[in-house]
């Protein structure tokens, strides 16, 4: 066996520089499009010079902060359907910790990315180093082990040599359709820099080739026989229907067997938003029509989703209907005792559809379907074409200014999302005219991932218009990438809502009967204090964007057009009513009511809360 004498480090970065990746149109690619780090005393000597030795075939690139580079690494995994990744350095101790947050994210959303954070000296010899967590029952314990339950795989480099099978076995699952997810390698900052003699066939790695698990035989004729049966059926398309890339054989199955389609916030754009029988968005922030089908379907297959609890109105929202699971992950296939379809969302859709034959719905069931999706989209025009007048807009006037500002190429358009009110109106409002144009993380709901998240998006796509709509609250908690994004030369248009505060919350907390406090600005101002004042334009300027503030939808308008003709990173600022939303669709969702409380609105809420807990599923 041939061997060349390599630092661990070296051997790491030089076998990652080295993975090549199959896409799914039979091209090949590195599998790692970089590696964002920021350098400490836990990783600039040992990993960071074996990064500089690698930074032709590696691209370094340098973030602000720890936690929002991750959310970037991770938002270049799923705006490229977890065909490619990127990895994350750290130094030991804060810049460790940072990365928790975005793990857990790709944790809960089924996204790779490969955390290496620096870690204290294995030897042990210098203890306590500088940033060192010291746990008095625990000597082996540091700041990284906080990532072991936000991680799918984690493991400690100790000695040199066992970097030959731990990465390996970091990148199986990574690229493991079932089990993708956050990988942690904890590198001691002694060990980085310890040599060994390395195989050079440990240099060159084989080629990644992602695997499409087909259906079991017996599961997939228990699965037509328990379609052959329905007469009302409906598709719900997760975010496996996206990563599978299976776009065109949920068209194939929709179409030939006349079954409608409603879409979760991970699966928007499985199908584009004008096919006569896409439904729109299903559940919490769901359409009119698609949660109309729901409570009346008798089997509802889903395909590829978690059936998060914004997705089943809390298992309350097709409670009556069977349950189809058709899933790459064995446990989300089973979830809610639903019969269960293990297989990849495209491999297993051709083989539903080859075994149903003829089968269709029942003909009004159909007819039902394309009504409801084209006055769906009638209303869509509506509320998104509406003029304000004299009132604060609200987020639909502004979604449909971003959405006419693309007019003459709108398939370039890439929105990215997170959290708050926002989410619940693009999700209703959005037209996603091909998969991956709707990139909104709400599986953690971060607040902070949304500029972040656009850098990486940008980073995989850099030939589409990359479309950040974050809330004011969203932007104050991680922003920092603005300035990266200028410095990377990779523009973004980033459209900031300012409704003074946490209007999102603010709304839940009326809902559920208490006084509405501590959620928007000028009600959190004590006797001694001052009113917020912000100045996002400004803040932004100071980052390197051009941005502006704007009075209204026309001017809105305006300096959208001016924001699409420019270069470099622009941020767009209009104040919106915290109060006004869409009203059109949606259904309940379970948050706990206090079963005492003086205020009768308590009482009330929780009365209803008891009344809708009648119809969850069990």
């Amino acid at each position: 066996m041939n061997t060349v004498r390599l630092t661990m480090a070296q051997a790491l970065v030089r076998h990652l520089a080295a993975l090549r990746v199959e896409l799914a149109d039979g091209s090949v690619a590195p599998y790692l499009g970089g590696v964002f780090s920021i350098f400490g005393h836990g990783n600039v000597a040992g990993l960071g010079e074996a990064l500089w030795a690698e930074r032709e075939r590696l691209p370094t690139l340098r973030a602000h902060n720890e936690q929002a580079m991750a959310h970037a690494a991770i938002a270049y995994s799923k705006a490229l359907f977890r065909q490619r990744a990127m990895a994350v350095t750290t130094s030991i101790g804060p810049g460790a910790t940072n990365l928790v947050t975005a793990a857990a994210l790709a944790h809960v959303n089924r996204l790779p990315v490969l955390l290496l954070p620096g870690d204290v000296f294995a030897s042990r010899a210098p203890d306590p180093v500088l940033q060192q967590l010291e746990d008095f029952h625990h000597g082996d314990w540091s700041a990284n082990d906080a990532l072991r339950p936000v991680c799918r795989y984690f493991d400690r480099i100790t000695r040199p040599e066992q970097i030959l099978a731990a990465l390996p076995r970091a990148i199986q699952v990574m690229t493991d359709p079932a089990l993708c997810g956050p990988v942690c390698l904890a590198l001691p900052q002694d060990v980085q820099t310890e040599a060994f003699d390395c195989p050079e066939d440990f240099l060159a790695p084989p080629l990644i080739r992602l695997r499409r698990p087909p259906p079991d035989p017996q599961e997939l004729h228990h699965a037509a026989a328990l379609l052959r049966g329905a007469r009302r059926p409906l598709v719900v398309a997760g975010g496996g229907v996206l990563y599978s890339q299976a776009g065109e054989a949920l068209r194939a199955f929709a179409q030939a067997h006349g079954v409608p389609v409603a879409e979760t916030q991970a699966g928007k754009g499985s199908l584009p938003w004008d096919h006569a029988l896409n439904l729109g968005a299903i559940g919490v922030t769901g359409s009119p029509g698609a949660n109309a089908l729901a409570r009346e379907a008798d089997v509802v297959i889903a395909v590829g989703t978690r059936l998060q609890d914004f997705t089943t109105g809390s298992h309350a929202l097709f409670g009556q209907a069977r349950l189809l699971g058709l899933n790459v992950q064995p446990a989300d296939a089973a979830k809610w005792h639903g019969q269960a379809l293990v297989a990849d969302a495209r491999a297993g859709l051709a083989q539903l559809h080859d075994a149903l034959e003829h089968w269709q719905a029942d003909p009004g069931w159909t007819v039902r379907a394309h009504q409801l999706a084209e006055r769906w989209r009638t209303r869509v025009s509506e509320l998104t074409s509406a003029d304000p007048g004299d009132a604060l807009p609200y987020d639909a006037e502004v979604i449909g200014a971003v959405r006419d500002s693309a007019a003459d190429s709108p398939q370039r358009d890439i929105v990215v999302c997170a959290a708050g009110t926002l989410p619940a109106e693009l999700h209703k409002l959005w037209r996603a005219g091909a998969p991956g144009a709707y990139h909104v993380e709400y599986g953690y709901s971060c607040m902070g991932y949304e500029i972040a998240g656009g850098l990486g998006v940008k980073l995989a796509r850099p030939e589409r218009e990359v479309v950040v709509m974050v809330g004011d609250g969203s932007y104050l908690m991680m922003n920092s990438e603005i300035a990266t994004s200028v410095m990377l030369g990779r523009k973004l248009i980033v459209v900031v809502l300012d409704n003074r505060g946490y209007g999102c919350i603010q709304r839940l907390q009326r809902a559920s009967g208490s006084a509405g406090f501590n959620n928007l600005l000028d009600d959190c101002v004590p006797e001694h204090g001052s009113r917020s004042t912000i100045d996002f334009a400004a803040h932004a300027a100071s980052l390197g964007a051009q941005a502006v503030h704007v009075d209204g939808i026309a001017s809105l308008r305006e300096a959208l057009r001016q924001a699409r003709a420019a270069t470099q990173t622009q941020v767009v600022v209009i104040d919106t009513s915290p109060e006004r939303t869409t009203d059109d669709g949606g259904c309940w969702w379970e948050v706990a009511i206090p079963e005492v409380s003086e205020r009768a609105d308590v009482r009330e809420a929780h009365a209803r809360h008891l009344d809708n807990k009648t119809r969850q599923r069990r």
